[in-house]
């Protein structure tokens, strides 16, 4: 059978099939792992070791720089694989990967040489609110702040930190528009404090701890303006911005926990003993195990829709409109609520049995988790129903606000 031919726009050295063969290898190992990883507050030597030779920090990096330069619909299916065997496993995967793309698409090149220089093997983790403060001193900055949030930090090799600009007195530098200037700057891992605090609900082997820096030094290269960075490669794929790259993990984060639990909750039914038997008799469970199904099958279709028009947007030279990051947006935040949906009707048809340590109890927990993030947050996808309803036809988005255009 021959292997569908790729466009010229996207990598050819990195075969999405056989990536997901081989998650399908280690996910039975991941999924053993997770009670471990969960107790230890990251993913354990051995979780970590099982997924670093997928190189999914790179997934998404230009093949100049070493990546894959996969197409987003590519990424979506590779993170929901992994999400499927282990949400903390998909969500560490899914952080490196889209951290990686940022710093490969907005960083210049004398930086991305050095971090994605042939033999290296970096990965990028951190908080991307503005938590810190960079001091402009010789050659660069000097760094000092506290960040929460650091998921994967410590399997990472390079932090990536929103910060402000210090304007000489100690208050956040603007630009000559009157707007605050937010940076992202990029320093070693181990010239940050970790600092753990990581007691959750759930996501619990995501190591998302907090870290901090204290005058650390960030060449001048190795930082970039977050709301206004022009991207220096990919530039078609890449204007979708720091939010448009952060939201391929999460949607395909959410789509990886949400399939889990509905094959989870038909294969307890399906079983012959206890609570399960007469589960599986029911009528009433049976329609709304199709509704959620259904649901579940809508919110997935829609993702793709959305992604596979902006891969065409891309192949045709163009840059990201609007309307097609509002409907990022607005399939992102589906996925999540259609999740929460499938998690909360799964946990309670399970009855007593989703107490239990076990897949539903775990999945329920970092759903619930993963849709309180902020990138889900209600006045996203307000702002966007507004621009899809056209009353904001005049505004474009900058991070996760629909601002005027000037």
């Amino acid at each position: 059978m021959n292997k569908p031919i790729k466009h010229s726009y996207w990598g050819n050295t990195v075969d999405h099939s056989d990536l997901l063969a081989r998650i399908a290898e280690i996910g039975p190992k991941l999924e053993a792992n997770a009670a471990a990883d969960e107790a230890a507050g990251e993913l354990t030597p051995e979780s970590f070791e099982l997924l670093r030779p997928l190189r999914l920090s790179h997934l998404l990096a230009t093949e100049a720089l070493g990546g894959a330069q996969m197409r987003p619909t590519e990424v979506l299916k590779l993170l929901e694989a992994v999400t499927w065997w282990s949400g903390s496993a998909g969500w560490v995967s899914m952080v490196h990967c889209c951290i990686g793309a940022m710093s490969a698409a907005f960083l210049p090149d004398s930086a991305v040489e050095r971090l994605f220089a042939p033999g290296t093997e970096n990965r990028f983790s951190g908080q991307g609110a503005p938590l810190g403060m960079l001091k402009k001193v010789d050659g660069g900055y000097s760094l000092t702040g506290k960040w929460s949030y650091g998921s994967g930090f410590s399997h990472a090799t390079w932090s990536h930190s929103a910060c402000f600009v210090d304007d000489g007195t100690g208050k956040p530098a603007k630009d000559e528009t009157g707007n605050v200037i937010i940076m992202c700057a990029h320093a070693p891992v181990p010239e940050h404090k970790q600092l753990g605090n990581w007691d959750v609900l759930g996501l619990k082997g995501t190591g998302s701890i907090d870290y901090g820096a204290e005058d650390v030094f960030i060449a001048e290269d190795l930082v970039f303006p977050i709301l206004t960075a022009p991207p220096q490669r990919l530039k078609e794929l890449f204007s979708l911005g720091i939010v448009g790259l952060a939201a391929i993990g999460h949607t395909g984060w959410a789509m990886g926990a949400g399939r889990r639990m509905l094959d989870e909750i038909a294969t307890f039914a399906r079983s012959k003993s206890g609570r399960a038997g007469l589960l599986g008799e029911s009528e009433k469970f049976w329609h709304d195990y199709g509704r959620a199904e259904a649901s579940y099958r809508a919110a997935r279709a829609f993702v793709m829709e959305v992604w596979s028009d902006i891969e065409a947007t891309a192949e045709a030279g163009k840059q990201m409109t609007t309307r097609q990051i509002s409907l990022v947006h607005l399939a992102k935040a589906q996925i999540h609520e259609t999740g929460v949906e499938v998690c909360t009707f799964a946990y309670r048809a399970s009855g007593g049995a989703g107490l239990r340590a076990g897949v539903i109890q775990r999945t329920f927990r970092d759903m619930m988790v993963a849709a309180n993030h902020f990138t889900i947050a209600p006045s996203i996808v307000t702002s966007a129903g507004r621009e899809v309803g056209g009353q904001w036809t005049d505004r474009s988005w900058q991070f996760y606000d629909l601002i005027e255009k000037k």
